[in-house]
């Protein structure tokens, strides 16, 4: 049985550079995600805005 010794800077920065990993794959998947779900409600004609009321735009005198 090989036992390494890992030092703790090391392993600190291991962490760190997992988490940069992680957090910039979600970042990607999220903007993925949300260009796909764009494209998908123009091909289907969808306008998620079509049953939002909008006021009218109050004029300052």
């Amino acid at each position: 049985m090989i036992i390494a010794y890992i030092d703790p800077s090391v392993a600190t920065y291991a962490i760190q550079a997992v988490a940069g990993i992680v957090v910039a794959g979600g970042a990607v998947l999220s903007v993925m995600w949300r260009k796909a779900r764009k494209k998908v409600q123009q091909k289907l004609n969808l306008d998620e805005n079509s049953s939002k009321e909008v006021e009218d735009e109050i004029e300052e005198r």
